[in-house]
C-alpha cells in the first residue's frame, strides 16, 4: 500500500526552499518528519513514554547523529560503523535541546526521546540550521503535552546583507555566524560568533532570523492541520495544594528575604537557607510529611526565588550584596604553570580558571572529521569542569556534553583574534577550579593571557562576561557577573565575550515571553561596560603578548620549498628527515599544496642552531648558482684531473673544478695549484655545450699573465674525417 504523504515546502526567498514531509518513513514513532534543502535530508523522529516516570524532571533525551553513508564515506577506524557523537553533533544536540526543553510542562516527567539524523548531505547546506525546524515539527505531529511551535535558523551577514541558513562557503565570507532559536513571538535561544560587531548590530541579527524563524513555524502549522493534529495526551499531573503553599510562602519569604539581603557568601547563604527549609519541615507532624511532605521541599523553593526576585527588583540588591551592575573581586596571575608554553590564573569572586596554551606544528591540528565537514582547526580549546570545583563528588564518566558546550563558546570568542598568518597549532586548555557563576567566561579571560603571555600576537585581547534578567513584566532589572543562584532564577542569563571593539561571541537562553529588543540592547550595553571593566584587569595584568616564545617553548620556522626538492629533504623511506630531526632535536613537518607545486616545511625546535641548520639543509638543497656569478667554494677531494669544490654558501652542492681551469699556466698535478681544505672564489659557466657538465672556473677570476697566448682550439673536423675513411676500410678478421 502507498503511504499518504503530506508536504509542505518554506521559500527562503532567493531561489533556496526547504520542504517538510511526513506520512512515509517511520511510521511507529509518535511523530516523524523528514526536512530536506537542496540534497540534505534530515529525519527525526520524536517517541515518548505514556507512563510518568519516578523522577522530579523531564528525562529528555535529544541526539543528533550524521551518518556517513550520506556523504559516500566509510567512518574511520577499526570498526567501520558510527560510534560516540562527535563535538559537532553534541553542538547541535544542545542547540536543540536548549530550545525545546522549557517548552514541556514543568510536572512532564516521561521519557521522552527526540532523534535527529542526516540521511543525505549536501556540501552546500548546513544541516545543523535545519534541525530545530526538524524536531520541532516532529512535535507538532505528535500527541506530547508541548507549549508552542518552534523553529531554529542560522544567519550570517555577507557583504553588509543578512542570509538566512548560509551555505559554508558564504559563511566564511560573513561577519556574524548566529544560530537563532525562537516561537512565533519570542525569541528563546541565540549562539554564535562575530567579528567585533556591535551590540545594535547583533539586535539587528536576532530580528531578521526571528522574520524567517516564524515563516517556518507557519509551515509546520500547515503540515500538522493537514496530517491530522492528534489530541494532547493525557498525564497525570502534579497535585497541587494552595493552602500549603500559601503556609509554606508566610512561614519561608520574610526570612528568606532577609537573608538574601545580608548578602553573605555562597556557603554561609546556603547554610542559612537549609536551615529555614529545616525549620519549616519540623513545624509538620509525621503525618503530614507522609501525606504532602514531598511538596513541602518544592513551594520553599518557589518561596525562596520569589523572595530574592523581589529583593532585586524592590531594592536593587544581590545575593552577594552587590549592585545589578557591580563586577566581583578580579584577581590575575599569569605564567604560573613554570613548564608550560604560557599560562595564567583568572579568578572573580568564587570562579576561577588556569589556563594553559601549547604550540605545536600543523601536524597537532585538532582534525574534524564529520559526514558534513572535513577539516581542521589550528587554534582550538578544550575546557574541564572537574566535580572538586563546586565543591562535590561525583563518578568522572568522560566529557560531558556541558564540557563541550562552554569549551565551544571560549573557543569561538577567542579564535578571531589569533591571526591567519600565526606559524603554530595553538591549543589552549581550561581548568574549571572553583565554579560560582560563569565559569565558560572566565575561561575566556584566562585563555586571553595565557596566549599573551605564551607570545601568541592576538589582534586585542578578550573579556567575558555573563549576564542575567529578572523580570515581573512591568519592572526589571540587568544584573552583570551572574552568581550560580542566579543563573537558576532569572528569565535571561548570556554570555558574551568581546574585545574593545565589539562583540566575537556570545551564548543567549531566554526564558520569558516577549522580551523587547530594546530591553535586549539595554542588557547587551550593560554587558560592554562589565567586559570593559574586566578587560583593564586583564592588561593591567599583562597589556601585550610577550615580544618572544618562552626559552624553552618550541620555536617556528617556515620555508617554501618547491614540491621537486620535497622527495630529497624526506630522502629514501623518509631516511634524510629522520635522521635531521635527530641531529638537530627539531621536528620537521612537509605541507604539499597540488595548485602551488610547492610544500611549506615547517620547522619546530627549542634550540635556534638546530633550527638553523635544518635551514641550511634546506638552503642547500634548493641552491642553483646563477651564470656569470661569483662562489666561494671549498676543496674537499682531489682527483688526477681536477678538484671536487663544495659551494660554501650550499655545504652538500658540489662541483667539479677542472684541471684546465684552476689557472692561466699549464697545470700538470692539480697539487701543484691547490690542496685539500683550500678555500677561494670560483666564476660559474653554467652547463660546458662540449661536455654537458657544470662548468666552474678559478682562472676567470685572475689576471691573465702578460704574453699569455691562447692555445688554439681543437679542430675536430680532421678527426672525423679519418675515422670516416677508416670506417671504409675492410675490417682485419683475423
Amino acid at each position: 500500500m502507498i503511504p499518504k504523504v503530506f508536504k509542505e515546502v518554506i521559500d527562503l526567498g532567493d531561489g533556496r526552499e526547504i520542504s517538510i514531509e511526513t506520512g512515509k518513513l517511520a511510521k511507529q514513532a509518535h511523530g516523524s518528519v523528514v526536512v530536506q534543502m537542496g540534497n540534505s535530508m534530515l529525519l527525526c523522529t520524536v517517541v515518548s513514554n505514556y507512563k510518568q516516570s519516578d523522577v522530579d524532571f523531564l528525562p529528555l533525551t535529544v541526539d543528533y547523529r550524521e551518518k556517513f553513508a550520506a556523504a559516500g564515506r566509510y567512518p574511520g577506524g577499526f570498526f567501520k560503523r558510527e560510534a560516540r557523537p562527535s563535538d559537532g553533533e553534541v553542538l547541535t544536540m544542545r542547540l536543540v535541546d536548549r530550545v525545546l526543553r522549557p517548552l514541556f510542562p514543568k510536572d512532564y516527567h516521561s521519557e521522552t526521546q527526540v532523534m535527529i539524523q542526516l540521511m543525505s548531505n549536501d556540501e552546500d547546506v548546513m544541516p545543523d540550521a535545519l534541525a530545530g525546524l526538524a524536531a520541532s515539527t516532529a512535535i507538532q505531529l505528535s500527541d506530547f503535552p508541548f507549549e508552542c511551535a518552534i523553529s531554529e535558523a542560522r544567519v550570517a551577514r555577507v557583504n553588509g546583507e543578512f542570509v538566512i541558513n548560509p551555505s559554508r562557503s558564504q559563511l566564511k565570507d560573513s561577519d556574524i555566524d548566529m544560530m537563532i532559536g525562537a516561537s512565533v513571538d519570542s525569541v528563546m535561544m541565540v549562539e554564535g560568533e562575530m567579528d567585533e560587531i556591535s551590540e545594535e548590530e547583533m539586535a539587528d541579527a536576532i530580528k531578521f532570523a526571528h522574520e524567517a524563524i516564524k515563516v517556518q513555524i507557519e509551515a509546520q502549522l500547515r503540515l500538522a492541520e493537514a496530517f491530522g493534529k492528534k489530541e494532547v495526551r493525557e498525564y497525570e499531573t502534579a497535585e497541587a495544594n494552595e493552602d500549603l503553599e500559601k503556609r509554606i510562602h508566610k512561614m519561608a519569604y520574610d526570612k528568606c528575604y532577609a537573608i538574601a539581603k545580608k548578602g553573605t557568601s555562597k556557603a554561609e547563604r546556603g547554610n542559612a537557607f537549609a536551615m529555614v527549609k529545616e525549620e519549616i519541615k519540623a513545624s509538620f507532624s509525621e503525618e503530614e510529611m507522609d501525606e504532602f511532605g514531598h511538596l513541602v521541599g518544592e513551594y520553599y523553593r518557589k518561596a525562596e526565588k520569589e523572595a530574592i526576585r523581589e529583593l532585586t527588583l524592590t531594592e536593587g540588591i544581590r545575593l552577594d550584596g552587590r549592585k545589578t551592575d557591580e563586577i566581583r573581586p578580579i584577581w590575575c596571575e599569569v605564567d604560573y604553570l613554570p613548564s608550560t608554553h604560557g599560562s595564567s590564573i583568572f579568578t572573580r569572586g568564587e570562579t576561577q580558571a588556569l589556563a594553559t596554551v601549547t604550540l605545536g606544528t600543523s601536524r597537532d591540528s585538532n582534525k574534524i572529521d564529520m559526514p558534513s565537514y572535513e577539516g581542521e582547526e589550528s587554534f582550538y580549546l578544550h575546557y574541564n569542569f572537574p566535580p572538586f570545583c563546586t565543591g562535590e563528588a561525583r563518578p568522572l564518566r568522560g566529557t560531558s556534553r556541558r564540557e563541550v558546550g562552554h569549551g565551544n563558546l571560549a573557543q569561538r570568542g577567542l579564535k578571531g583574534m589569533v591571526p591567519d598568518d600565526c606559524p603554530y597549532t595553538v591549543r589552549v586548555v581550561s581548568e574549571v577550579l572553583e565554579s560560582n557563576g560563569s565559569s565558560s567566561m572566565a575561561t575566556v579571560c584566562a585563555g586571553t593571557m595565557a596566549l599573551m603571555d605564551a607570545g601568541v600576537k592576538i589582534t586585542r585581547p578578550v573579556s567575558g562576561i555573563a549576564m542575567g534578567l529578572i523580570s515581573d513584566g512591568d519592572r526589571y532589572a540587568v544584573l552583570s557577573d551572574i552568581l550560580g543562584d542566579e543563573d537558576h532564577l532569572g528569565d535571561m542569563d548570556f554570555k558574551v565575550t568581546g574585545t574593545s571593539e565589539g562583540i566575537t561571541a556570545c551564548q543567549m537562553d531566554i526564558k520569558i515571553k516577549g522580551l523587547s529588543y530594546e530591553i535586549l540592547v539595554n542588557a547587551l550595553q550593560q554587558a560592554r561596560a562589565g567586559r570593559l571593566h574586566i578587560l583593564e584587569k586583564i592588561t593591567g595584568t599583562i597589556a601585550a603578548p610577550a615580544a618572544d616564545v618562552k626559552p624553552h617553548s618550541p620555536k617556528m620556522v617556515t620555508r617554501i620549498i618547491p614540491n621537486e626538492f620535497i622527495g630529497a629533504l624526506i630522502g629514501p623511506g623518509g631516511k634524510v628527515i629522520q635522521e635531521l630531526q635527530k641531529e638537530t632535536g627539531t621536528t620537521i613537518v612537509i605541507n604539499e599544496d597540488p595548485e602551488t607545486e610547492e610544500g611549506i616545511v615547517e620547522i619546530l625546535g627549542t634550540d635556534q642552531n638546530g633550527i638553523d641548520q635544518v635551514i641550511a639543509k634546506i638552503d642547500a638543497l634548493m641552491f642553483k648558482p646563477k651564470v656569470g656569478n661569483t662562489y666561494q667554494v671549498k676543496v674537499i677531494k682531489m682527483l688526477d684531473f681536477g678538484a671536487v669544490v663544495e659551494y660554501m654558501e650550499a655545504p652538500g652542492n658540489e662541483v667539479l673544478l677542472h684541471v684546465s681551469e684552476l689557472a692561466w699556466e699549464r697545470t700538470e698535478n692539480v697539487s701543484d695549484v691547490v690542496n685539500m681544505g683550500d678555500v677561494f672564489k670560483v666564476k660559474y659557466f653554467g652547463l660546458d655545450p662540449r661536455t654537458r657538465k657544470e662548468k666552474v672556473s678559478r682562472k676567470a677570476l685572475l689576471e691573465k699573465p702578460e704574453g699569455y697566448v691562447s692555445r688554439p682550439p681543437r679542430d675536430d673536423s680532421k678527426g672525423r674525417d679519418n675515422k670516416r675513411r677508416d670506417d671504409r676500410k675492410p675490417k682485419n678478421r683475423n
